[in-house]
């Protein structure tokens, strides 16, 4: 079989071709919060979200209403919590975090454990792009453009905000209102990738775009360019891995992106481990001729 069959068959399916329109909006809407959340420091904000709209989802199961609809409202009720606990006691953030994360968390396992279903809802945890229905890729279609529009429309304010939230403030800009609304993003991305993903594996997709695409440039427009490129080429390469080899397709989305990133981390020109050692090679020997001179 050709090169070109290889990449045309499993376009001749229906449910393949949902799931790379699935897995590019998503990898995409991901790439760009990423860039945010690495350059702010919130990875485990984004773990914190991704596993606290577990509960919702199978409570939106049981009530018949959409996936999408149950975890957004835990994604933004997890926000809220984890916000509430840290303001009104002595515990930091990381604990809060910890602590509304996991029991949001614990309370969806047991809910999926005494839910009566002929459906696994296992997939909830562990993604099933490759079963996306034409509902669920609109939805998430509608999902993606929200997030995507907003980041976009709200990009200088919310660039600002993560470099220098003090000079936001002081130009009349509400650092806590950008927050929220970030936070708010968190929760609506979350929902798009967990038809890809599952729960466990959308904290990957929240950050290793960016965190990737943060090791191969300095400046952050150029960032959230390269983060969703990245992401996306990663993801779709994934999915046809998945066809080919008959293994889990949001696992391998998530593989690809690892090993992107493990080789810009080794060989980025100016931020990968190998540049930095040639840098500190080449300054020890220009250090050393200009003493022997």
């Amino acid at each position: 079989m050709s090169p070109v069959d290889l990449l045309l068959e499993p376009l001749s399916y229906d449910f393949m071709v949902r799931a790379l329109i699935t897995t590019t909006l998503a990898a995409v809407v991901c790439g760009l919060l990423s860039c945010w959340l690495v350059l702010i420091g919130w990875s485990l904000m984004g773990d914190a979200v991704s596993h606290a709209v577990l509960p919702g989802v199978v409570l939106a199961y049981v009530l018949g209403a959409p996936f999408a609809l149950g975890a957004l409202a835990f994604g933004v009720l997890a926000v809220a919590l984890i916000g509430a606990v840290r303001d009104t006691s002595r515990l930091k953030e990381d604990a809060a975090i910890g602590i509304v994360f996991t029991t949001l968390f614990a309370l969806g396992l047991v809910l999926i454990s005494v839910t009566p279903s002929q459906t696994d809802l296992n997939h909830i945890i562990f993604g099933n792009v490759l079963g996306v229905s034409t509902t669920e890729l609109l939805q998430v279609t509608g999902l993606a453009a929200v997030a995507m529009a907003v980041l976009l429309a709200k990009r200088r304010d919310l660039v600002l905000f993560a470099f220098d939230p003090v000079h936001a403030h002081a130009i009349g800009l509400s650092p806590r209102r950008l927050g929220a609304l970030l936070l708010g993003l968190l929760a609506l991305t979350t929902v798009v990738a967990l038809q890809v993903v599952g729960v466990i594996l959308v904290v990957a997709m929240l950050i290793i775009p960016g965190a990737t695409a943060f090791l191969l440039t300095d400046r952050f427009g150029r960032m959230l360019v390269v983060a969703p490129v990245v992401a996306a080429a990663a993801s779709v390469t994934g999915i046809y891995l998945s066809y080919w080899f008959d293994a889990a397709s949001g696992g391998l989305v998530v593989l690809v992106q690892g090993a992107v990133f493990a080789v810009v981390y080794l060989a980025s020109p100016r931020h990968g481990l190998l540049g930095r050692q040639l840098t500190a090679r080449r300054r020890r020997r220009q250090l050393s001729r200009s003493a022997a001179a």
